[in-house]
């Protein structure tokens, strides 16, 4: 009996002094916006950007201020307020020579094609910048590394030919590897090509900018990116005719930064201006409309 009233009597207390279990929050991690968008990372910075917010920032790092490559047709449709046609487009690449490396040279056409949506590396576009009428052209580095083949130089040169028989200003966004060896002979003869169609511009007064991108090197550097009225540069692109490595190979020494850099060539008088992507726009149209205007006089 009274191990019953004692066992009633501890029962209570037991219950009472019971610990009561906490109630675990659940917690939910807040995703930004990187992590549930396609993102890009800075290659200088490694900072995470959507792409939109890139897009929106016309290609340039928000935190770091560097400027990333942009498409061929982007760049255009960026830069043009609006596009009244493409030229070009009937131009197509034949295999005069039967090249064959790791693959034959349609193949490496195809994959090219396939990877950029373009049919080759150079995009020609005729259009308004502000109130001026101007041709446009622009390099796609990722087709086959900008390189300059017969297409190229036939694209620029009816490009030229068009600015010139309507006295429009030609802008050439550069970005190339140099010459296509696939094609060989015929693809250095684009330097002359070129640097003739430049000429007739010149002794007409028809305005010709470039604009040098990242990067800049080989034949295209050695013919029309060198040859314009005006030269501008993007921020730190890298510009010049052979590489950085193979020079420093030749010279048997290190060629510390900014070597080949835009602003080690703005200080060496190769280029006229080094100017922000966000203020391109204004600088071109600026240049232009004061060299048309003198033309006019």
């Amino acid at each position: 009996m009274s191990n019953q009233a004692d066992i009633a009597s501890t029962e209570p207390t037991i219950w009472l002094n019971r610990s009561v279990p906490g109630i675990k929050q659940s917690t939910v991690p807040t995703l930004s916006a990187v992590a549930t968008e396609p993102s890009t990372e800075c290659p200088e910075c490694h900072a995470m950007t959507t792409n939109t917010a890139l897009i929106l920032n016309q290609n340039v790092c928000p935190e770091c201020d560097h400027h990333l490559p942009m498409t061929a047709r982007k760049r255009l449709e960026w830069f043009l307020d609006s596009v009244d046609k493409e030229l070009g487009q009937e131009f197509n690449a034949g295999n005069p020579l039967q090249f064959v490396d790791s693959k034959p040279y349609p193949e490496r056409m195809l994959e090219a094609q396939r990877k950029t949506g373009e049919s080759e590396g150079l995009v020609v576009m005729s259009g308004k910048l502000k109130n001026l009428d101007i041709i446009a052209c622009a390099f796609d580095f990722r087709f086959m590394g900008g390189s300059m083949g017969s297409v190229v130089g036939d694209r620029f040169v009816q490009a030229a030919e068009k600015a010139l028989a309507e006295r429009k200003p030609l802008v050439c966004f550069a970005a190339s590897g140099g010459a296509r060896m696939q094609e060989g002979l015929l693809s250095l003869m684009q330097m002359a090509r070129t640097s003739a169609a430049i000429e007739r511009l010149r002794l007409a007064g028809v305005p010709y900018v470039v604009i040098l991108t990242n990067p800049v090197y080989g034949g295209v550097t050695a013919s029309l990116a060198m040859l314009g009225d005006v030269h501008i540069a993007e921020p730190r692109a890298m510009i010049g005719f052979a590489g950085k490595r193979v020079i420093e190979q030749t010279v048997r020494e290190v060629l510390d930064e900014p070597f080949q850099r835009a602003e080690f060539l703005l200080e060496k008088g190769t280029v006229d201006m080094v100017v922000h992507r966000h203020q391109l726009i204004d600088t071109t149209h600026r240049i232009l409309a004061k060299l048309t205007k003198a033309n006019a006089a």
